[in-house]
């Protein structure tokens, strides 16, 4: 006797899980816990640039503009753009890892800044301006050091990287005024010439990891 279709529908999916074709739903839990954030640290040259390229990611909870690795404590803008702090101007990005990875925070990073000219990015020059990722543990490290190997491996740019990989130290947020830059200021020159294409690239080539809310 041929057997009712729910029941042949039953045993079909038990069969394509046993098989491995089809994933057995995980339980649903009453109230999901909080996701853990982890943070990364890049400098790409003017931090109001690579703010505005994280601040549209999905899975990034926040991106802070300021000042790192250099020998002033609590630095001024002033300070830091006379090259003799030692600071780079960097983000602190705080990110959900089951959102977006690192790797492609770091796909990112390379797709909107030169990284193969020292203490340069345009027309902004300094040692404030060096591309530089600072990481938070030993995972960070390797996996920045690999995603750096493969990238000059294959040839992407017509010169080698010159991006320090070096530990994450005191990170001072910058002045209030440059916190979301772009976002208060989008008609602002510098904006418009420099921060604007990088934004509109970062839409183009990474659609898939834009949030919802960015056009």
């Amino acid at each position: 006797m041929t057997a009712p279709p729910i029941r042949r529908r039953a045993t079909l999916l038990a069969a394509l899980l046993t098989a491995g074709v089809v994933a057995m739903p995980l339980p649903v839990a009453a109230a999901e816990a909080p996701a853990e954030l982890a943070k990364a640290t890049f400098a790409g040259g003017c931090f109001w640039c690579t703010e505005a390229v994280y601040a549209q990611i999905k899975g990034v909870e926040s991106v802070i503009s300021g000042y790192t690795a250099g020998q002033v404590p609590n630095p001024t803008y002033e300070q830091v753009c006379s090259g003799l702090t030692g600071h780079a101007e960097a983000v602190e990005i705080a990110y959900d890892p089951q959102q977006v990875s690192l790797e492609k925070l770091l796909e990112i990073f390379f797709s909107t800044h030169d990284p193969t000219t020292l203490n340069r990015q345009g027309a902004d020059v300094g040692t404030q301006y060096r591309s530089a990722i600072f990481f938070h543990d030993e995972a960070q490290k390797q996996t920045a050091l690999e995603v750096i190997a493969k990238i000059n491996a294959a040839r992407v740019f017509p010169g080698p990287i010159v991006t320090e990989v070096t530990p994450a130290t005191v990170f001072y947020p910058a002045e209030k005024y440059h916190q979301d830059y772009f976002a208060t200021n989008p008609r602002q020159p510098y904006c418009q010439s420099v921060v604007s294409p990088k934004v509109l690239k970062v839409r183009k080539l990474f659609k898939d990891l834009l949030k919802e809310k960015t056009p």
